[in-house]
């Protein structure tokens, strides 16, 4: 990304709060928009989803009745087709929004992807034909690995041969449009980085605290309930197995002591390591992608104060 804020222009202003799960950004963009009349706008991919607040940890009903709060739980774990940019596309209007309404939008949330398509907008490639789509898409990864290096050579090589998701992306595109996925990469539009004054700050507490945090809060969502919570979800017929939101974090070893092929012990210490590994990859992300103008700091208060100085 390459935001900078500059806050000696005219431009409506954004807060952001960042940061992998567990390192307190939920808790600081709500005192932020309790301070300063704001409303918080989520931007966590998994917190969209209506089915999951106890393991996405979105924000309590107290905490959500304290400020206005936007894109949180709003999808059906049944659409399947929810994406970086549809969630971009609706955070534009949401801000929009707070602006008319006189309110400071907060975005709060771990989903690089997210803000980053927000911010510096989206590669313009064309929708594609459903039938190149689906032909791409039945073809094993192998074949497709090995018609991309005749296709777009530049991709094969750079694209691991059993990347099933990104060979096959780079193959419909090339084929749909004429131009690789790199081409169409170099543009971005939709971005609104030119259009705000965007003052942000990374939460990045000591990993030892952090994986406590995570490993304490695993406890807490399983106390709360998480189980009851993906009973209910796999209980309804109408969301694939392989549907976005079954490939949550704490999904799959719920599933399995719900059918009696784990116990309590494995499954917490199963959701433990994977939300510490996951939040590894967003710390190293954090750290080192976004702009050197993100305020980085290991407290709370500390983000708070440069929030406050770079906007107010």
């Amino acid at each position: 990304m390459s935001v900078a804020v500059n806050i000696a222009n005219s431009k409506p202003k954004v807060a952001l709060i960042a940061g992998p799960t567990a390192s307190g950004k939920s808790a600081l963009a709500i005192e932020i928009a309790d301070r300063h009349r704001g409303a918080v706008i989520n931007a966590d991919a998994s917190q969209v989803y209506t089915d999951l607040r106890i393991l996405s940890a979105r924000p309590s009903p107290a905490e959500e009745a304290r400020v206005p709060h936007r894109l949180f739980g709003h999808v059906d774990g049944a659409d399947t087709g929810y994406s970086a940019a549809r969630w971009a596309a609706e955070a534009r209007r949401e801000i929009d929004a707070a602006h008319a309404a006189g309110l400071l939008p907060v975005l709060v949330g771990g989903t690089g992807l997210y803000l980053r398509t927000l911010i510096d907008g989206i590669a313009p490639v064309p929708a594609i034909d459903a039938a190149v789509r689906e032909a791409v898409r039945a073809l094993p990864v192998a074949e497709a690995h090995a018609l991309l290096a005749v296709e777009d050579p530049a991709a094969a090589a750079r694209l691991a041969p059993a990347d099933t998701t990104r060979v096959a992306r780079a193959l419909e595109v090339v084929r749909a449009t004429g131009r690789p996925l790199a081409a169409w990469q170099l543009e971005r539009v939709g971005g609104i980085g030119d259009r705000v004054d965007l003052a942000a700050a990374i939460l990045l507490p000591s990993r030892d605290v952090l994986m406590a945090r995570i490993d304490g809060r695993c406890v807490e969502m399983i106390e709360a309930g998480a189980a009851d919570e993906v009973a209910a979800l796999i209980a309804r017929d109408d969301i694939p197995a392989d549907a976005p939101v079954r490939r949550a974090i704490g999904v799959a070893p719920l599933v399995e002591l719900l059918a009696g092929r784990s116990d309590a012990a494995s499954v917490l210490s199963r959701l433990q390591l994977d939300t510490r590994r996951y939040a590894k990859r967003q710390y190293t992300w954090f750290r080192n992608q976004p702009p050197q103008s993100w305020h980085r700091t290991t407290d709370s208060n500390v983000a708070m104060a440069a929030i406050e100085t770079l906007l107010f």
